[in-house]
């Protein structure tokens, strides 16, 4: 019989909260979904991207990875192995004013994961006109994730929510 991993269990966990926040409570709109096992690696990857409804210029992402040696600490009961997944949480907005917008982001996040590394990005495309501009951030949970943080899960969620509606509202 299949015995689920830490990353599944996990990934089950953020699946049922959040597409009940997109379905039942229809807060947000899931707009994409990637469940990747990268074959060179055998590591695996799950991405689920949203946004609040009727506002897409704002999307979120939660992102959790594990790596082979998790994995196999995990199934071969390795003593002192470190079973467990990476998480990271995305958020992106364009804009045509990133010098403004970064820094505005920047606090809004850092309110709701004040010990998280945060890593910002500005992308664009180079040789248009009026060229619109990709800030994207990116939360890093630097810590390994497991079972025992399943509970955190509801209030992770709540979380995501509105640091994307302080998002939309600073966009507009």
């Amino acid at each position: 019989m299949f015995d689920p991993t830490v990353y599944d269990n996990l990934k089950v966990g953020f699946e049922n909260h959040l597409y009940d926040l997109d379905n039942l409570d229809e807060i947000i709109h899931i707009s994409n979904r990637k469940d990747n096992l990268e074959m060179a690696s055998m590591s695996r990857e799950f991405i689920l991207e949203f946004c609040l409804r009727q506002h897409t210029e704002v999307k979120g992402e939660v992102v959790l990875r594990s790596s082979l040696e998790a994995i196999a600490a995990e199934i071969l009961e390795t003593p002192g192995g470190q079973p467990g997944c990476h998480l990271e949480l995305r958020f992106s907005v364009m804009t045509l004013e990133p010098e403004v917008l970064c820094p505005a982001i920047r606090s809004i996040v850092q309110l709701s994961w004040p010990a998280q590394r945060l890593v910002q990005n500005i992308h664009y495309v180079y040789g248009e006109s009026s060229t619109l501009y990709n800030v994207s951030t990116n939360v890093y949970f630097d810590r390994s994730v497991n079972e025992d943080q399943m509970g955190d899960i509801p209030e992770l969620c709540e979380h995501l929510v509105n640091v994307l509606t302080q998002l939309v509202q600073l966009h507009n």
